[in-house]
Formats: structure tokens, sequence, C-alpha cells
């Protein structure tokens, strides 16, 4: 089962970057958003399922659960939607101000 995520994550790094190199802002930010999916899956294969008990002390209890994977996923699941929301509103005003949303297009003069 771990080999299939590694795989998926791997195709997901694949398109991601693939969008990541285009020249629409709309599919970079797609890009950026695909690329955090990819880090969320992989440290979630990383972590690994463990089973056991609430990482409370308690008497008899000898396996705790380690929460920190699952912290780091969320923790990475909130930035990730806060820069994707960031990135959309830049390149709504980019836009706006541009008119157009191909990269080639806003460089400037075509001497350059």
């Amino acid at each position: 089962m771990e080999t299939l995520i590694t795989l998926l994550v791997g195709v997901l790094v694949s398109v991601a970057t693939y969008l990541l190199l285009s020249k629409n802002l709309i599919r970079v930010v797609l890009g950026t958003a695909i690329l955090s999916h990819a880090v969320h899956l992989l440290l979630l294969t990383m972590g690994g399922l463990k089973t056991g008990s609430v990482p409370i002390l308690e008497d008899g209890v000898g396996t705790y659960t380690d929460a920190l994977p699952q912290a780091l996923i969320l923790t990475a699941i909130v930035i990730s939607f806060a820069v994707t929301a960031f990135f959309l509103v830049l390149v709504y005003r980019t836009y706006q101000t541009a008119g157009t949303d191909n990269l080639n297009e806003m460089r400037g003069s075509s001497d350059e």
C-alpha cells in the first residue's frame, strides 16, 4: 500500500511541476495546490499508521500513538489553503491590471 501511495506522490509532484512551468497563471496556482497535496500525502506516508492508545500517560498502557504527523498535516493544510487563496487574489488582481494571464505577455516590451 505504501508503494502505491509513494507512486501517487511522484505522479502528483510531476503534474505539479508541469503546471508550475506553464505560461498561464491559473495553472501555476493549481500547480502549487497540487504540490501541497503531494506533500501532505508524503507526510502521511512517512508518519505511517500506528496503532495504540491515545498519548495520555496512564498506568498499564504500553504503546502510544504519535499524533505529530497528523498535527503537521493539519497545519500544512491550513497554510496551503491560505497561500492558495492569496495566490488566487494576486492572479485576479494581475488579470484586472494587465488584462491577461499569460506570463509571456506580461514580460514587458518585445525587445527584451
